[in-house]
């Protein structure tokens, strides 16, 4: 690991910038944290214990993995689901989102604690309300929410009976009460946690042990820690402004990473947040939870 500025506590992983690194996760197989950058068409393999970090390239936009075993991952792009073999790379398509258009991408995910997958949509150029939010089990495709912008912040409490999401350009993270069994709405989405609760933008999100949701906060470098309840219980800092996805990582899953992005930075605002695009792992204890199995 390189390590970061003297006055953040943790450290840089792999020194390397990213245009718009997102869905970060960990998988026990291997102690390995996976991240994807969006626009440079590359997933990211990092080998937590060994230290170790490998790039693989991809025919398309994609924006977040899901896992289904210790030999397949689902990878969410711009042309629907595809599996992944990780061995040897190989792609075979599982389910195509908005085939009919290729004016949106894919964005956030997560999986449910019952298997089922939530996903989203937007416009290439973020055109207002262009994204969707998808629910996937189980092979059936259904549209949650649409009209949404930047959609972000998919997570789920541990008990499968609560969601979470946000529009980016509107701000305010709404929850919304779920059928443990199948990670479907039983209710209209609510106010969780207002824009203004924390400095910079929601962007994505993840929820610990204890219920706490975890979000990095775009433009102000930091991961927002909000309670239960909504309130804003603590922050992390991270040395770079453009923060984007938190993840829990290690066998217990006892540490963080944040991923970050130098999307629409100029050479001057490089200049002033060197570290923009990196990965961090803060110098922090945590009790989160690992990432689900999605139920094919």
């Amino acid at each position: 690991m390189t390590s970061a500025p003297q006055d953040f506590a943790g450290r840089d992983i792999g020194g390397t910038a990213y245009e718009l690194a997102e869905g970060a996760i960990y998988e026990p197989d291997g102690d390995t944290a996976w991240w994807l950058d969006i626009l440079d068409r590359t997933l990211v393999e990092y080998r937590i214990g060994e230290d170790r970090l490998t790039t693989h390239a991809l025919p398309m936009m994609a924006s977040a993995l899901a896992r289904i075993d210790g030999e397949r991952h689902v990878i969410v792009s711009e042309d629907g689901l595809c599996v992944r073999q990780k061995k040897s790379g190989t792609m075979s398509r599982y389910m195509e989102i908005e085939s009919d258009t290729d004016a949106t991408r894919s964005n956030d995910s997560r999986v449910h604690p019952c298997g089922a997958l939530w996903t989203s949509t937007m416009g290439k150029h973020a055109e207002d309300g262009a994204g969707s939010i998808y629910h996937v089990f189980e092979g059936k495709l259904t549209r949650l929410f649409t009209r949404i912008s930047i959609p972000n912040a998919i997570c789920f409490s541990a008990d499968g009976a609560t969601g979470y999401f946000t529009d980016t350009r509107i701000g305010d993270i709404m929850r919304v009460d779920l059928d443990p069994q199948t990670g479907r709405p039983t209710g209209e989405p609510q106010v969780f946690a207002p824009h203004d609760s924390a400095p910079g933008n929601a962007d994505g999100a993840v929820v610990d042990a204890h219920g706490n949701l975890w979000n990095a906060r775009f433009g102000a470098g930091i991961v927002a820690v909000y309670a239960p309840d909504g309130s804003l219980s603590r922050t992390v800092d991270i040395p770079a402004g453009q923060a984007t996805c938190p993840a829990f990582v290690g066998a217990d899953a006892d540490r963080l990473i944040v991923t970050s992005a130098f999307e629409g930075m100029d050479e001057s605002a490089r200049s002033k947040d060197p570290l923009a695009g990196h990965v961090f792992m803060p110098d922090i204890s945590v009790e989160g939870r690992l990432d689900p199995i999605m139920r094919l």
